[in-house]
């Protein structure tokens, strides 16, 4: 069943309001003698209409919402984790397959995987007002739904925490909430300025970070160009595939040759990867940070996904480098 825009339901109840005081001036002339002329019923005052709200999007396309959003459809996790993050979590009508955080989401009806093809049916069955794309979403996806008349605003892939501030505030925006999503800003700003101060002077310390090995002799890692790049180098580490762009593999001859003092990988429930069973990967035991047991696992969602939990995964990677700097 369609909603019913709120300013009609507003001025239906300015209306009934109106309507109940003539009937009760009514009954009171029809008893008592006026000894003035009777003062004219109240007449509704127009409601002035909500400001629209007009931001442009990831894709840099304008969208433009009538009022906040309160039907949203996401379709990816770090869409999701935003909305619970500045208090928009009940305006989650939908979700995608693998938004699994924070618990409370599994109790948001699935649209079913966003890989391959889109469930468009199931979307628009949940009648929202705005879906929510990602930087992963395909530009096919985002066509389809507007085209079936869907309001669609693609939240980007940030490079650095101020690209994802602004994707947070934007959100708090759509969704009425932007006074949570600033005071969320600022918090998680604040704590990535803890982090640089705790490690200022400090030396850099050479770091491998493995995405994926599905192939354990040629992982998957970032290079420049990435949110990763980032964290460490605010975390003080570097990196030894910063020389080379964007996500890529590296042989296990090359990380061999680069010899990281440290190595994170993204841990996970779908990576079978362990500390032990990366160090007992043929010919690794003559990398340094095997050999010194500097081996971590990091939830991947902390380093992978780009949502507000990213400075969560800049604490975790500057205490792996530089444990001395902090407390506990």
């Amino acid at each position: 069943m369609k909603r019913k825009p709120v300013i009609l339901v507003v001025l239906a109840l300015l209306l009934a309001a109106c309507g109940g005081a003539a009937s009760t001036l009514t009954e009171v002339a029809s008893t008592v003698a006026p000894t003035e002329k009777p003062t004219a019923s109240p007449v509704a005052t127009a409601v002035p209409s909500p400001t629209p709200i007009v931001l442009t999007d990831g894709t840099g396309r304008e969208v433009s919402l009538e009022r906040r959003a309160e039907r949203i459809v996401s379709l990816a996790p770090s869409n999701t984790e935003i909305l619970f993050a500045i208090g928009a979590g009940d305006l989650l009508v939908g979700r995608d397959d693998f938004s699994d955080y924070p618990p409370e989401v599994e109790e948001v009806t699935s649209i079913g995987s966003t890989y391959g093809g889109l469930n468009t049916e199931a979307i628009i069955a949940l009648e929202p007002d705005l879906v929510l794309a990602a930087g992963i979403t395909p530009p096919e996806h985002i066509q389809s739904l507007e085209q079936l008349g869907v309001r669609v605003f693609a939240i980007g892939n940030p490079m650095d925490f101020q690209g994802l501030f602004e994707n947070l505030t934007a959100v708090g925006t759509l969704t009425g909430h932007r006074p949570e999503a600033l005071a969320l800003v600022e918090d998680l700003r604040s704590r990535v300025e803890a982090v640089a101060e705790a490690l200022e002077g400090v030396e850099r310390v050479p770091i491998f970070y493995e995405v994926d090995a599905s192939d354990p002799s040629a992982p998957w890692t970032t290079g420049s160009g990435t949110f990763q790049q980032h964290i460490f180098e605010l975390a003080a580490g570097e990196n030894i595939a910063a020389d080379l762009e964007g996500w890529l593999q590296l042989s296990l001859e090359e990380i061999v040759v680069r010899d990281p003092d440290v190595i994170i990988f993204g841990a996970g429930p779908f990576v079978p990867t362990t500390v032990e069973s990366l160090k007992l990967r043929p010919g690794w035991g003559g990398i340094t940070a095997v050999r010194e047991d500097r081996v971590y696992a990091v939830d991947t969602d902390l380093l992978d996904l780009p949502g507000p939990r990213l400075v969560e995964g800049l604490e975790a990677v500057a205490w792996i480098l530089h444990p001395d700097r902090f407390d506990g």
